[in-house]
């Protein structure tokens, strides 16, 4: 990770900002813009600051610069930053947010824009200012990359479970409900899965730049269509209309004109720029949007995609671990974290109904382990040390299903503290995995059952505990997941979310520890049922097993050591098959699944 020199592209960006009469300029994080451009806003920032993180709001004056990002990233971007930055630890006592930093400030989408307009009026200063060309992009000149050409293909009902005229319908229902003249949809991932259709950039997303209206008695679809063969055209129709990509604008535009008393429901996630054109607050209604919450309900056929990709992902990592323990410590040979990810790549582009990664593979030894979202580089990433810690957070896309899996491994021999982290991390995973809990309940209700036994030892770590993950879609998807993060709070967990489950410990410069498990929600049977109210718990789908060298049995309780012994019996059985000419993994498996 180096660090870049900002100095000549901070110029540019000044002068064009002089030039435009701004005072500051904002290039905002994956959480806070319109979705249409979350890989081109990673890129931007990435291209103004050096910083490299997939979550981050660059904040630019005329004589100083900020970046603003969570614990995840304050070791990465301390690397990568260069003396032109400030970095704001956002969530640690006494850091302003990006937004008391740079007070005024620019907000990206129609929230932020209301805002920021009530503050401007309230302390009589000037008036907000859309600029619709992106000055980082004319700094950035020839070598931005130029957007993608993606191929959309349909995603067939065996994938899906659910017809495309049958999402719509329902989401008709709720245009009726809300008395609403239609939803603009704006995230590309709600998009793909509304229209059930994929595009083909793999890695990492197979999503596609679109964007969807839908009202009671419409649906269209705007995409460069050249991107489209016969089964796509075939697939929609005349269930659905096509229009050009570019034509959002002008459309939305008209709309805004028609005499119609009804409001256009958009998401909080939508651009402001959209939202000025209907109209403003006169015609619009924000809401979270009906579309991502019926995305987070899975359902059965999305389930058993789900069951049925982690088992064969779950093989091909037991295969990589084999060969990795195999390479390093039997043979000696010297792998760098690049070859051993890139191993890792081809080991599951084996596997049945493999599209392509869900992420670039965090493949970390030693204090690398300790970067919370670390990506190692050819050149200048490390050699893998078989007497450090060594955490791998991988996942792939099928068709089938999204995964997502954190082993964190010792090869030869571990340290007390190494152990003793690791089981407590453990605990957190079991707790979680096993908790029983009252329809209604929030994944923000649940997150300290994961860090309640770091606590009691004066530990805790600075990420969520989970997040949620899409069918064959984002590996990071909402409205729903397990951490402090307030959203997290305003919407219960239901049966068919499927979410992480990943409490972690890290020492900066010394090791880091994460174990990562998918789980399911749903119903329970319980003795009573107190308040009339059905009872909700998780089903894992994770088939990898824990490291055995890392586990501190004395500080696991009875019912734990159960767990870990019966979760490995599971693997074992749901493994059969899969090894018959692999003596090597099913030796490797049958030791680190003996009973504790």
């Amino acid at each position: 990770m180096d660090t870049v020199n900002t100095t000549e592209r901070l110029k540019g960006l000044r002068d064009l900002m002089k030039k435009n009469k701004l005072d500051v300029y904002i290039v905002p994080s994956e959480d806070s813009h319109q979705s249409e451009y979350i890989a081109a806003c990673d890129a931007r920032r990435e291209h103004v600051c050096g910083f490299s993180g997939s979550a981050g709001t660059a904040v630019v004056t005329l004589n100083k610069a900020a970046l603003a990002t969570d614990g995840r990233y304050f070791n990465q971007a301390s690397r990568q930053l260069d003396s032109n930055w400030e970095l704001l630890k956002q969530g640690l006592e006494d850091v302003p947010t990006w937004q008391e930093w740079s007070d005024p400030f620019y907000g990206s989408y129609t929230a932020d824009a209301r805002k920021l307009e009530e503050k401007i009026k309230k302390k009589g200063g000037a008036a907000l200012v859309g600029v619709k060309t992106n000055l980082v992009d004319v700094i950035w000149g020839d070598t931005r990359p130029s957007r993608p050409k993606e191929e959309v293909k349909v995603l067939p009902m065996e994938f899906t479970g659910k017809k495309l005229e049958d999402k719509i319908d329902d989401l008709r229902k709720e245009l009726e409900k809300k008395k609403s003249a239609g939803l603009i949809v704006s995230m590309l991932d709600e998009v793909a899965w509304l229209y059930n259709l994929r595009g083909n950039d793999i890695p990492y997303n197979p999503v596609f730049f679109s964007y969807a209206i839908v009202t009671p008695d419409a649906a269209t679809l705007y995409v460069d269509s050249e991107k489209f063969g016969p089964d796509v055209k075939s697939h929609l129709g005349d269930k659905v209309q096509v229009r050009p990509y570019d034509a959002i604008l002008e459309d939305v535009k008209m709309m805004s004109l028609k005499p119609d008393l009804r409001k256009f429901m958009i998401s909080t996630k939508v651009s402001w720029a959209l939202s000025l054109e209907l109209g403003g607050e006169d015609k619009v209604e924000e809401l979270r949007s009906p579309v991502g919450d019926a995305k987070a309900i899975k359902n059965e056929t999305e389930l058993e995609g789900m069951r049925a990709c982690h088992v064969r992902d779950g093989a091909a990592l037991s295969v990589y671990f084999a060969w990795l323990e195999e390479e390093l410590v039997e043979k000696g040979t010297k792998l760098d974290e690049v070859q051993a990810a890139d191993r890792l790549e081809q080991i599951r582009s084996q596997n049945q109904h493999f599209a392509g990664l869900s992420f670039d593979t965090i493949s970390s030894t030693g204090p690398n382990a300790a970067v919370i979202h670390y990506k190692p580089e050819p050149k200048s990433c490390s050699v893998i040390d078989p007497k450090a810690i060594y955490l791998c957070d991988s996942g792939a896309q099928y068709l089938d299903g999204t995964t997502d899996t954190t082993r964190t491994i010792h090869f030869t021999n571990p340290t007390a503290m190494e152990r003793k982290s690791y089981t407590l991390v453990l605990k957190g995973v079991i707790a979680l995995d096993t908790i029983i809990f009252p329809k209604g309940t929030s994944g923000f209700a649940l997150d300290t059952l994961a860090r309640q036994f770091l606590w009691s030892h004066g530990l805790d770590y600075r990420h969520g505990t989970g997040h949620g993950v899409g069918s064959f879609l984002n590996v990071h998807e909402g409205p729903i997941g397990v951490g402090t993060r307030i959203q997290y709070s305003e919407v219960p967990l239901s049966p068919g979310n499927v979410l992480s489950d990943e409490p972690g410990y890290y020492e900066d410069g010394g090791f880091g520890i994460r174990i990562e498990n998918i789980i399911m929600c749903k119903e329970v049977e319980t003795k009573h049922r107190f308040g009339d109210k059905p009872y909700l718990g998780f089903e894992h789908v994770t088939m990898v097993p824990y490291c055995r060298k890392l586990i501190d049995v004395e500080l696991l309780t009875p019912k734990e050591r159960e767990w870990v012994n019966e979760y490995h019996k599971e693997i074992l059985e749901k493994m059969k098959g899969f090894f018959n000419k692999e003596e090597r993994t099913m030796k490797w498996l049958e030791r680190e699944c003996a009973e504790l």
